[in-house]
């Protein structure tokens, strides 16, 4: 008889937010918590996490890459039973949505 696997609490928001700095935006080379691309973490207690978040342009050469980044590093959260990204569009990412002092390194 096989022990049980053991069950882990779905993470918080901000768990997710802390583990989602390790996606960079490969052009930029910064991550994307900081360039401001997440919009919105939720997260069920059954442990279903949904990502919104935009990329700096629709036409984002990285953007397939940096979605399967998310979904990854969300995926392989204990207590995460499944990780879905969607990409949003309203409000359109502006440099305006990024950390300031991001913003004041890259001269915006």
């Amino acid at each position: 008889m096989t022990a049980p696997t053991p069950t882990y609490p779905a993470p918080g928001p901000e768990t997710i937010r802390k583990a989602l700095r390790a996606v960079k935006d490969p052009e930029l080379n910064l991550n994307i918590i900081d360039i401001g691309l997440i919009y919105d973490v939720e997260v069920s207690e059954a442990g279903d996490v949904i990502v919104r978040m935009t990329l700096t342009s629709p036409g984002c050469p990285a953007g397939g890459e940096i979605i399967e980044d998310v979904r990854r590093v969300v995926g392989d959260l204990e207590g995460v039973k499944s990780a879905e990204v969607e990409l949003v569009w309203d409000p359109y990412w502006t440099p305006d949505r990024m950390d300031p002092r991001v913003r004041a390194f890259l001269g915006f």
